[in-house]
């Protein structure tokens, strides 16, 4: 439950999700103001509201005020529940841009969730349900969080109107495994998944026929998969996307995706997709940039021992999740060259001290 304690003031829209995700772990109140003031529009957007409404789900006890004009907010974090949940997502982000935050948050909830999300599956600022089922819950399972985990996608949405449904479930666990994962390995498959709803279905094997002439000069176990999705499980708006990921010998898995927009032929988006993803490949070490804060938060929650990760140069998102883990766990990261014998090498080791998290709100048998 919320501390009796000094409540974190931020100010801005920005880096919403990963701050509320912080607080209700912490158990640190939270208090954000600013939110947008100059703004045409100012204050939450929609979809800021609706996460936070999925937030007071998945929560009990947590209590939100909202100011008048929606420009602050503070947040007093409750016991994380879990259970049985449906969710509509705001057509605005896609379902990704919500079940990121609850990805971090259900291994420590009281019952296993059971979550049902409605909405957009993929679109273009956040990761599509495609990737988070293929990638982001696979860097669950290194921090032994893998019984009965899984993500099922039951119908496409394609913005504007979406239509998607995805179910999330995730099993609870006491405490998380401490990460030493340095060995990035070599890339020895590379995996996609191509689909089109509400457009000639011709579409995701042109996209797949235009990824492969670049990727077959690499590497020959390449595997893409035309994943089609007929009648109402293909929600209400054409569209169509890849998501490709490159697995190594050692399981670090990096990844890309590109998804259709008006007026540009299916092969472009592929070429758009394919090289974001040799580009990630050349960023090197054994997890991606966009998964960056979700492991390394893991870490921080780890038994108390030292975790170890080897990653590419950090983003600017991934440099405020550290300043903002200081501020609630009080946590800093040790971030060294990898390879300190090659200079013109950009991975880094970062490396921190568990906090040695226990799961509180789960019912003891």
């Amino acid at each position: 439950m919320a501390q009796k304690g000094p409540v974190i003031h931020y100010s801005g829209h920005q880096y919403l999700r990963s701050r509320l995700v912080l607080s209700i772990l912490s158990g640190k109140s939270l208090r954000i103001e600013k939110i947008r003031s100059d703004d045409k529009n100012p204050g939450l957007g929609d979809f800021e509201i609706s996460l936070l409404r999925l937030l007071e789900k998945i929560t009990n006890g947590t209590v939100v005020e909202i100011s008048v004009t929606g420009t602050a907010i503070s947040l007093k974090p409750g016991i994380i529940s879990g259970g049985s949940l449906v969710h509509d997502c705001s057509l605005s982000r896609s379902i990704g841009y919500f079940l990121e935050p609850v990805i971090l948050l259900a291994p420590f909830a009281k019952k296993p969730v059971q979550l049902t999300l409605r909405g957009i599956t993929t679109d273009q600022n956040d990761l599509s349900a495609d990737l988070i089922r293929t990638v982001t819950l696979p860097h669950l399972q290194l921090f032994g969080i893998s019984d009965g985990l899984e993500l099922r996608i039951k119908k496409r949405g394609a913005p504007p109107a979406g239509g998607g449904e995805v179910q999330f479930l995730c099993p609870i666990v006491k405490q998380v495994k401490t990460l030493n994962f340095v060995e990035p390995g070599k890339v020895k498959r590379i995996r996609g998944i191509a689909h089109a709803v509400r457009v000639n279905p011709q579409f995701s094997n042109r996209m797949i026929e235009a990824t492969r002439s670049i990727l077959n000069r690499y590497i020959p176990d390449i595997y893409l998969y035309s994943d089609v999705y007929k009648g109402d499980e293909s929600g209400k708006s054409p569209g169509y996307a890849l998501s490709l990921l490159a697995e190594s010998t050692t399981s670090a898995i990096h990844c890309s995706e590109a998804v259709s927009e008006p007026g540009v032929a299916p092969e472009d988006i592929a070429l758009r997709a394919t090289r974001a993803l040799l580009a990630e490949i050349q960023k090197g070490g054994c997890v991606d940039q966009k998964h960056q804060t979700m492991v390394l938060l893991m870490m921080v929650l780890g038994s108390e021992d030292v975790g170890r990760c080897r990653m590419g140069p950090p983003t600017t998102r991934t440099i405020q999740f550290l300043r903002d883990v200081r501020e609630f766990f009080g946590t800093s990261f040790k971030i060294v060259p990898a390879e300190p014998s090659k200079p013109d090498s950009l991975q880094l080791t970062y490396s921190c001290y568990g906090t040695g998290y226990v799961n509180s709100n789960r019912t003891l048998a």
